[in-house]
């Protein structure tokens, strides 16, 4: 089978559409003819040296975390989008999946926007409610909230019934607002702390200087959440907040119930470029310098 596969860390010039052996399943899971896999963030901080749970020694190594195909031996017209463990690598033909972790796709989502769910959508769930605890009436402030991740998480909070105030570029501000934002704030234009009320909890998936000045928006007690590393616990105890880093953990029970939504009509992913599994280095690079809206996803058995 095509996969795509990385030697060594750098650009994008060191992605390589190889042929690798077909993975083998055990009785626990089942082999997925992949269509469609998502392009994230995650896969060139791997690909550049950025990621530490992938070091020289686990190279080569399949990059990709979340896919939409068809099951091997089941039902041809059956399609499921799971979110990958560690390894697995959703850039490629074909890949084990854990039976547990395999979810239909939404009726009324195409492959390729059925693979932009899973990563994308969980690390939103997870962020807002596993972690943030967030509830109907609360306040949520969500950095970048235009991209894979904040798209869903506008729409999720929003949905969830609490009071969405975003971050975002210029050109994006109606995007954002058209998902469920309360207020969106041109970062390029404005400052944030000087628009946004107390907050309950803040969602941060920007990172740097932006989390740093989100602290005082917090109410005592409130927490900030992000998937950029631990925030500083100085400055949680400082500000009487909790403060919780995280990376997201595949559950098919969690993405379950985020498909129920989809098929309900209260979510849809947003996704803004298709490339071909051979143009993954050009869908990378498109991501990590231009920040499309929502998501990028790369097609790969296109039928049979």
């Amino acid at each position: 089978m095509k996969a795509v596969r990385i030697h060594s860390f750098g650009g994008p010039e060191v992605l390589r559409l190889e042929e690798v052996a077909i993975p083998k399943v055990d009785h626990s899971s089942v082999l997925l003819k992949v269509r469609a896999a998502s392009v994230n963030p995650v896969d060139y901080k791997i690909r550049s040296g950025q990621f530490p749970m992938i070091t020289q020694r686990e190279l080569p190594v399949t990059l990709g975390r979340d896919v939409c195909g068809v099951i091997q031996g089941e039902d041809p017209d059956s399609e499921f989008m799971a979110l990958l463990d560690w390894g697995a690598g959703g850039y490629a033909e074909y890949v084990a999946v854990p039976r547990a972790l395999c979810v239909p796709r939404p009726a009324g989502l195409s492959m390729e926007d059925a693979a932009a769910v899973p990563l994308a959508a969980m690390t939103a769930w997870q962020g807002l409610f596993q972690y943030g605890a967030l509830q109907r009436g609360q306040r949520v402030l969500i950095h970048g909230a235009s991209g894979g991740v904040g798209h869903f998480a506008v729409q999720f909070a929003a949905h969830c019934g609490a009071q969405v105030f975003a971050t975002a570029s210029r050109n994006n501000i109606e995007f954002v607002r058209d998902l469920g934002a309360s207020k969106i704030i041109d970062h390029e234009r404005e400052r944030f702390e000087n628009e946004v009320p107390e907050v309950d909890l803040v969602f941060d998936l920007v990172g740097g200087a932006t989390r740093e000045r989100s602290w005082p928006l917090l109410h005592p007690g409130g927490t900030l959440v992000s998937t950029l590393g631990q925030p500083d616990a100085g400055q949680a105890a400082r500000y009487k907040v909790r403060a919780v880093g995280y990376m997201t953990e595949a559950d098919g029970g969690q993405l379950g119930q985020i498909a129920s939504l989809i098929d309900a009509g209260a979510v849809h992913p947003i996704v803004s470029k298709v490339f071909a599994l051979a143009e993954a280095a050009a869908a990378q690079r498109h991501l990590e310098h231009d920040h499309p809206r929502g998501k990028i996803v790369l097609t790969v058995n296109a039928s049979g």
